[in-house]
């Protein structure tokens, strides 16, 4: 059986209290599972530069936060959604602790700078959940190598910080990083959007056909501020398209609990062009021959 991961960013306060509790409806309707990636401080998504984050639908007030109106914090305004994630199952991860200023600074951010960012975000969700994160995705797949190393450092089980093709350990600047990544493989709705289809049912097409090809796992990744509150059908649409062709929808935990990790293959991490997105993004590069 193919197993699909679902990685669901949730960028924003209103993605949070509003696109959240319907993505948890309509998985429970279709006894998916999924991991959700939060970001825990403040929403400054009124200060996003529009061409790195092309295909972004905010509605009118989220766009004037952190520009116009205060930037609401998304981890204590939010926190009980946040926890109702957990206590429903599935598998919650940080994404970032300002997702704006990450994807805007963090490439040639110092060591330091990166450090205070990760570490706000990881006593945030002990402070709101109890426990260390698990599990990191970098918002728009945008890292450099001290965040990388961080990931080992901060004891992730895994990560998800770029795009790629399969779970790998990473090899950044020649030096192994022992927190392995599980890569996005699919397209997302919103860059297919930006170039091969003009509705998000188009895009789901396109997906399917993605999806069907190879028969490894394959990761997925949303936005609760688009799959949640713009195009909740069409998302429904797709899982219940995947499990009609026997594809198990799950959480990304579950893709790296099964290998094992001494035999995972060891590749580099670079930065390259996403289709139908603006601006470099991690992406899984070249392999290096023998055991991690």
């Amino acid at each position: 059986m193919k197993r699909i991961g679902l990685k669901i960013d949730v960028e924003t306060f209103r993605g949070t209290r509003l696109g959240v509790p319907k993505l948890i409806e309509g998985l429970q309707r279709h006894a998916a599972r999924a991991t959700f990636f939060f970001s825990l401080g403040p929403d400054c998504a009124g200060r996003e530069q529009t061409r790195l984050s092309p295909g972004r639908f905010h509605d009118r007030l989220t766009r004037l936060y952190g520009l116009v109106l205060p930037a609401p914090d998304i981890g204590r305004r939010c926190a009980a959604i946040i926890r109702e994630v957990r206590d429903a199952g599935f598998e919650v991860g940080v994404l970032a602790w300002n997702r704006v200023r990450w994807e805007k600074n963090v490439l040639a951010a110092s060591n330091a700078w990166v450090e205070s960012e990760m570490g706000r975000a990881v006593e945030r969700f002990r402070e709101l959940l109890g426990s260390p994160p698990m599990a990191h995705a970098a918002a728009g797949w945008r890292m450099n190598r001290h965040a990388l190393r961080l990931t080992q450092r901060l004891g992730y089980a895994y990560a998800s910080d770029c795009r790629g093709n399969g779970p790998f350990v990473p090899v950044i600047d020649g030096e192994i990083v022992l927190c392995p990544q599980v890569p996005t493989t699919l397209p997302t709705i919103d860059e297919l959007l930006a170039g091969a289809a003009t509705t998000p049912d188009e895009a789901v097409e396109l997906v399917l056909a993605e999806s069907a090809r190879g028969a490894g796992d394959a990761v997925f990744t949303l936005r609760a501020e688009s799959e949640g509150m713009r195009w909740p059908d069409s998302f429904g649409r797709l899982i219940g398209e995947w499990q009609s062709r026997g594809h198990e929808v799950v959480a990304l935990r579950e893709l790296i609990a099964s290998r094992d990790l001494s035999c995972l293959p060891r590749h580099a991490l670079l930065l390259g062009q996403v289709p139908g997105r603006s601006g470099p993004r991690l992406i899984q590069g070249a392999g290096f021959p023998g055991p991690p």
